[in-house]
């Protein structure tokens, strides 16, 4: 992401317009200490522990009562195997949002995106950062990342209007958005939420 905003601000310019709520400026780091706490702290912790999950680890592991240890292993590395697909889906939808890139606001030059997986949802990135943390979940057979999950998904919902009032009240493109809501219904999830 940090490679995105330059190019993002050379291009588009720099953010005019910020949220100004404290909730507004809390709920970025927020989500993001959710969505990565889980898998750092247990790449540390396996490592340092010589590649085995500590005992406190395996205290919140998944239960096995219901698969036998190969469907385990198959449902692990499927789940391993499906993070590199979501991360070319995460491309693709950086790809499509170009330089209208930042974490919360609007640019000096607002573009609205309307192609690519923004076609189907207005908010594929948060869809993509809430699979990303159930796969985690099989992956490390554990509930810690569904406590993020559950987290992140509460910001979301706490974001996403925060996001789309900053832009409705965009002169430059807050009819055009008004209008694509009209067209995309969905902010996370067709025909749900």
């Amino acid at each position: 992401m940090r490679a995105i905003a330059p190019v993002a601000e050379a291009e588009a310019g720099a953010i005019r317009k910020l949220p100004t709520s404290l909730i507004s400026k809390v709920v970025t780091p927020v989500h993001a200490l959710a969505t990565f706490i889980p898998p750092v702290t247990y790449m540390i912790c396996v490592t340092v522990n010589r590649f085995m999950q500590p005992s406190w680890m395996q205290r919140m592991s998944l239960p096995n009562t219901y698969v036998d240890q190969e469907t385990e292993v198959a449902l692990r590395v499927a789940a391993c195997a499906s993070t590199f697909l979501l991360t070319r889906f995460m491309k693709r939808a950086f790809t499509h949002l170009g330089n209208q890139w930042h974490a919360i606001g609007r640019r000096e030059k607002p573009k609205l995106v309307q192609s690519g997986p923004y076609a189907v949802v207005r908010h594929p990135l948060y869809i993509a950062v809430l699979i990303q943390q159930a796969l985690c979940s099989v992956m490390f057979w554990s509930y810690a990342p569904l406590v993020g999950l559950g987290i992140t998904a509460a910001a979301f919902a706490i974001k996403m209007p925060i996001e789309e009032d900053l832009i409705m009240t965009d002169p430059a493109v807050g009819a055009e958005y008004r209008a694509y809501m009209q067209r995309v219904p969905a902010r996370v999830i067709p025909f749900i939420w």
